[in-house]
């Protein structure tokens, strides 16, 4: 017996920031959140901060086109624009929920006195942090005071969607979801999807292992259109404890002054870029994943740029070396690169608006066109309350639960062992450094998935990131093909759907 809900606003699928903050805008909706709240999202995670033109010496302007060289090409300008112009008061909002940014005195005619933080391929120390490496905790727990405030915003815990709920035109009317293990129909006027990105889809991840792509995976079946999966944004210095998730050692550190060397203490971030250790994240995974092939090891040095402040200066990441018997203080934190953004996703217009109507999308699981083939540092957790909010507005004027879905069944997950698997030849053949042998091999090992476990959103989104890896045959941003090491003079985004993707893959491979 599957109940039956009836809800006159928008369902959120997802409680970060993203969905949160969709949710305060749209003043009224169902949040579905598959862990409880400040848990099993990456926004919590979020060590850096938020990135905003907030300093007399900075603009919205040159925060753009901070964003746009990243970007490597492939940003919408427009998204870009909105939101580095949008940004600053984004941040102000934030504070005024109670989120505890770090401050200072105020310089003569400041009405802003935030500490700011300079992070790779920024141009201005722009990142607004709270407690040096504890932005993302802060933030949510105002956010989620704010929401909890809310009487007319109703949350869910331990809630997974199983299936989008569409009409017999496509439109998505709702949401099959299994809430407490007791699977419901929701019918509402529109779903958010606010899902997160697709770390849980490879060993080696900053994120949450609840964090695997689902979301892309839910709209791609339903006929979604998909932008830019390929692109995943490797960060360069997760803590290397052997942890599942692994611990992040904040690029904040590297805009201190640490110094990324190889196990004899060499410095060799020169040998790869002439920014060193402030180059762009792409370039600095693909250096440590090099130094650690030959066997040289890398190491993040800190003892001198931050040395005894280590405990109040950046307390989680301190707490994360401790644990495992490190001294940041005295010793260097080995590192690996690691899965921790997505910058592909669902397609969306300026207000969150999927390809198909009465779908919405917002923050990692969303592509606006803003973060382009290379996110910039500290732009996530922007993009998730700028576009958040407005997906949010948008899918509040929505004024029709369409008509009786099509289908109840729920679609099928995959089971632990088979995606350990999964997890581990991703992290092999669609990491750092691809080519097109390894990416046929892993297609070849997805494809042979489905027979079994059918059309599993995770699998879905797994097989996208690697069908459109392969068709790209160009190195650019996250994506480098070392069989295509060149970038191609045109950038190309890509806009793809299910079915679409496997006729690009077989025409690459013609």
């Amino acid at each position: 017996m599957i109940e039956r809900i009836t809800f006159n606003g928008p369902v959120i699928l997802g409680a970060g920031l993203a969905g949160l903050s969709a949710g305060l805008a749209a003043k009224t909706a169902l949040v579905l959140s598959p862990t409880p709240l400040a848990t099993g999202c990456s926004s919590a995670w979020a060590q850096g901060g938020m990135a905003a033109a907030l300093s007399g010496e900075d603009t919205p302007e040159l925060h753009a086109a901070d964003t746009l060289a990243a970007g490597a090409g492939l940003c919408d300008p427009k998204a870009v624009e909105l939101l580095t112009r949008e940004g600053p008061q984004a941040v102000r909002d934030l504070a005024a929920l109670g989120a505890p940014f770090d401050r200072k005195a105020p310089k003569d005619g400041e009405s802003d006195a935030f500490v700011l933080s300079l992070e790779a391929a920024h141009s201005k120390a722009r990142v607004a942090r709270v407690g040096g490496d504890g932005a993302g905790a802060a933030i949510m727990a105002a956010v989620i005071a704010a929401v909890r405030a809310t009487p007319t915003i109703e949350v869910r815990e331990n809630a997974r969607a199983r299936r989008l709920l569409q009409d017999t035109t496509g439109r998505v009317v709702g949401v099959l979801a299994e809430i407490e293990g007791v699977l419901v129909e929701i019918r509402s006027t529109a779903v958010i999807l606010a899902t997160g990105g697709v770390g849980g889809l490879y060993a080696v991840t900053t994120t949450p292992a609840e964090v695997r792509g689902e979301g892309l995976g839910l709209a791609a079946l339903a006929g979604a259109t998909i932008a830019d999966p390929e692109f995943v944004q490797f960060h360069p210095t997760a803590i290397d404890i052997g942890r599942d998730p692994a611990p992040l050692a904040t690029e904040a550190l590297r805009g201190e002054g640490a110094i990324l060397r190889d196990a004899d203490g060499r410095a060799f971030m020169a040998d790869y870029h002439p920014a060193k250790e402030l180059a762009p994240r792409d370039v600095v995974a693909r250096a440590l994943h090099a130094e650690r092939a030959a066997g040289r090891g890398a190491f993040l040095d800190a003892t001198q740029a931050v040395g005894a402040h280590f405990p109040h200066e950046f307390p989680a990441v301190f707490e994360a070396c401790q644990s495992a018997g490190i001294d940041p203080r005295r010793e260097m934190i080995p590192v690996v690169p690691a899965v921790h953004y997505h910058m592909g996703g669902v397609a969306t217009d300026l207000d969150g608006r999927a390809s198909l109507p009465g779908l919405y999308a917002a923050g990692e699981c969303a592509s606006t066109g803003v973060q382009g083939a290379n996110r910039l540092a500290s732009n996530s957790l922007l993009e998730a309350a700028v576009f958040g909010a407005r997906a949010g507005r948008a899918a509040a004027s929505e004024g029709t639960h369409g008509g009786e879905p099509v289908s109840l069944e729920p679609l099928p997950d995959l089971p632990d062992a088979a995606l350990q698997t999964l997890r581990k030849a991703m992290s092999r053949d669609a990491g750092v450094i691809r080519d097109a042998a390894g990416l046929a091999r892993l297609l070849e090992q997805i494809e042979a998935l489905e027979p079994a476990y059918g059309p599993c959103p995770a699998v879905v989104a797994a097989r996208l990131i690697v069908e459109a890896a392969l068709a790209r045959q160009e190195s650019r941003g996250g994506h480098y093909r070392a069989d295509f090491p060149a970038t191609a003079a045109e950038p190309v985004r890509t806009f793809v759907t299910l079915e679409s993707a496997d006729a690009a893959v077989r025409y690459a491979a013609e």
